[in-house]
């Protein structure tokens, strides 16, 4: 296939996931999040690899673009961001539970876990089943009595039927589903921005 063409059918896919995404899966997450900023609440983010940086990026602009000018600030956490930390966890007791630890001491009743996942926990490679510490972070979340919301695609996994609200990107590509979890962040920060009153014009 040709440069031209391979563009062509990417773009297509993309068309494809806009047309083919649950529009109400979009708007109950939005709301799990604007409930927790009317309650004060935490709003935690962990994902591996790209989503990781999603992770970051997505607590980046809930912090600042979102809520900078409104009443009270998002108080959002990527977990990824302690690098120290992760690495320590990661020394001492392994991958699995470095998001798990972290939210056993964080986590209080009405916070919420964003979990980002292209698989959402189903599939394997050399170390093993994917994404399994989300997992460990959403029962942990569960335990607490808090919220957990999925940025997932695929089918989805074990992160979709766990979740309270999930997005699943109707798409078996990596590439895609991760290209597509950066839009919705925007799109859900750029609804929130709105529906809290933020009026700054400085984005």
């Amino acid at each position: 296939m040709s440069s031209a063409g391979f563009i062509r059918s990417y773009l297509d896919g993309v068309e494809d996931v806009v047309r083919k995404i649950s529009k109400p899966d979009i708007e109950a997450v939005i709301d799990v999040l604007h409930e927790a900023w009317k309650g004060d609440k935490a709003v935690y983010i962990c994902g591996n690899g790209g989503s990781a940086s999603t992770a970051t990026h997505f607590a980046s602009d809930l912090n600042k673009y979102v809520s900078s000018d409104a009443p009270h600030r998002f108080r959002a956490f990527a977990l990824v961001d302690n690098v120290p930390l992760m690495s320590a966890l990661t020394n001492d007791d392994g991958w699995s539970d470095v998001y798990s630890y972290q939210l056993e001491a964080f986590m209080k009743e009405g916070d919420v876990l964003v979990g980002i996942s292209v698989h959402g926990g189903s599939g394997s490679d050399k170390a093993g089943p994917w994404s399994q510490n989300l997992l460990k972070a959403v029962k942990v979340a569960k335990e607490k009595k808090g919220k957990v919301v999925g940025l997932v695609g695929f089918d989805g996994g074990m992160l979709r039927k766990l979740a309270d609200a999930s997005i699943v990107v109707p798409a078996d590509s990596t590439p895609q589903v991760e290209g597509f979890h950066l839009v919705l962040t925007h799109l859900i920060s750029a609804r929130l921005k709105d529906a809290i009153g933020n009026k700054s014009k400085r984005y």
